[in-house]
């Protein structure tokens, strides 16, 4: 019932529509997923499957972020009684892959590395470099927009269809053969702005919105900041709606009253997903020659919403970067440094590994020939989520190890090759843009089309200036001394 202003009562009209479906929380739906999770770290969940089977329950969704219609009331409490039991079980995993910072440390053993002193970067280089990072990572994640969620045939066909394979440019519909485009229909969130013939500068995406949040990060807290701090200004600054997986399920936990780190394993079946990776950019900026440190800053952030696998591909990225942003690493040194931060024999340091191996196997002076590696990495991981990080992890390094660091052919490469295409389309692209060096050494055909420009819900604008904001990033590099190069793996 609802009351008009004169005070008498009168009935609410009905609901029209299809009922509400909020992706990424439902019970039902988290469930399926956690159940995949129990299964990929060796936890026994044969039992709960078997009773929730037998009371109807769905799997996970494949690619969409809830099932297609919501469960009976007795069947969610079933869900929600079952994430409770599921949490309770043991993983064998565990002793291998800690989450704690002085785990993942004494897993890295022999420890630290040493230092010595090193002079602080140039003001106005520095700013080149992170301008270039930041055009590196909208370059790399329009690529990506369009096909995300397709699988990797969907992808070689669409752009075998317009003339485009290998991917050597933007994704475009013209020329796109009509039973293609019905067969692999674009991300219909994405196709009207990221397609060749619409780019229009960088539209809005999670995998830019998260940097200009962890600018804001560290211009409001510096480098001490803590995993609370995280917390409140996503709180102050992210609409619940711009999140997604884990992040979703976390700021939930947040609005009932559960504090960090218990927000990351909380009914979070998506906590070794990637979304903690795409945030891990700006730790790594900010800190040139320091990947330990760079590593320690996106394990703070990470824990808010993953653990494990989840939160060691933060440390990897971030601490590939640093080593990147130093200036004296090609790509190669920057991938060594990122596996020297997370446990050895953790998943995702083995897929990493995997993915260097296979890249290095197949012919590097072609593009042809990734798509061979690309193959066999699905081989090996097409049993987990498109969104989760241990092949993602795999994709990215096979990418930029075959493409050498090449700008255009390390996105090309980890797009092309599926899974969360703009997520590893806009981390190589940082990476690469990183070791460019300015935003003048990136192919203008890349970085034309984004029109200097990002829109964005945070930061208290619509629209931000790359250049604006790399002398933003240059702001709060960490003067750090330099230490000897990590170890091969």
């Amino acid at each position: 019932m609802t009351t008009t202003a004169a005070g008498t009562a009168r009935t609410a009209p009905a609901a029209t529509g299809p009922p509400l479906r909020v992706t990424w929380v439902q019970p039902e739906d988290l469930l399926g997923h956690e159940l995949r999770q129990a299964a990929e770290d060796g936890r026994d969940a044969a039992g709960i499957a078997r009773r929730w089977q037998a009371a109807g329950g769905p799997p996970a969704p494949d690619r969409a972020g809830a099932s297609p219609g919501p469960a009976g009331p007795s069947l969610r409490r079933l869900a929600t009684t079952l994430l409770d039991e599921l949490a309770l079980l043991p993983s064998p995993l565990a002793d291998d892959e800690p989450t704690d910072l002085t785990g993942i440390q004494r897993a890295c053993a022999p420890g630290p590395l040493p230092r010595r002193a090193g002079t602080p970067p140039d003001q106005d280089r520095t700013a080149a470099r992170l301008e270039a990072a930041w055009l590196g990572r909208a370059a790399g994640c329009l690529l990506g927009k369009p096909v995300e969620k397709l699988p990797l045939d969907g992808i070689r066909a669409l752009a075998r269809s317009t003339g485009n394979w290998p991917l050597t440019s933007y994704f475009t519909g013209a020329g796109l053969d009509p039973e293609v485009a019905a067969r692999y229909p674009w991300n219909r969130r994405s196709a009207a702005t990221s397609l060749a013939e619409n780019i229009d500068g960088m539209p809005e995406d999670d995998d830019l919105t998260y940097p200009l949040l962890g600018l804001l990060l560290l211009e409001r807290h510096g480098p001490g900041f803590t995993t609370a701090d995280v917390a409140r200004l996503w709180l102050d600054e992210l609409p619940a709606g711009r999140t997604f997986t884990a992040e979703r399920v976390a700021y939930r936990n947040l609005l009932d009253g559960i504090e960090p780190p218990h927000t990351a394993r909380h009914r979070n079946p998506f906590r070794e997903w990637i979304g903690a990776q795409i945030r891990a950019d700006v730790h790594g900026w900010t800190r040139p020659g320091d990947p330990a440190g760079a590593a320690a800053q996106a394990w703070r952030d990470a824990v808010l919403s993953h653990t494990g696998n989840g939160v060691y591909a933060a440390m990897f990225t971030a601490a590939a970067l640093a080593e990147a942003a130093g200036g004296r690493a090609d790509v190669h040194g920057a991938l060594r440094a990122g596996l020297a931060v997370i446990p050895p024999r953790s998943r995702l340091a083995r897929a990493v590994r995997l993915g260097i191996k296979a890249a290095r196997e197949e012919p590097t002076g072609t593009a042809e020939g990734f798509a061979a590696v690309a193959d066999r990495l699905h081989t090996v991981h097409g049993h987990h989520h498109w969104v989760h990080a241990v092949p993602n992890a795999a994709l990215l390094a096979a990418a930029l190890t075959h493409a050498d660091g090449d700008f255009a052919g390390s996105i090309c490469r980890a797009v092309s090759g599926g899974w969360d295409t703009d997520s590893n389309g806009a981390t190589a692209g940082s990476l690469a843009g990183l070791l460019a060096g300015s935003p003048a050494a990136l192919p203008e055909s890349w970085t034309a089309p984004l029109r200097g420009r990002l829109t964005g819900s945070v930061d208290g604008q619509a629209v931000h200036a790359f250049g604006t904001l790399a002398r933003r990033t240059a702001a709060l590099v960490v003067r750090t001394p330099d230490r000897p190069e990590a170890p091969a793996p």
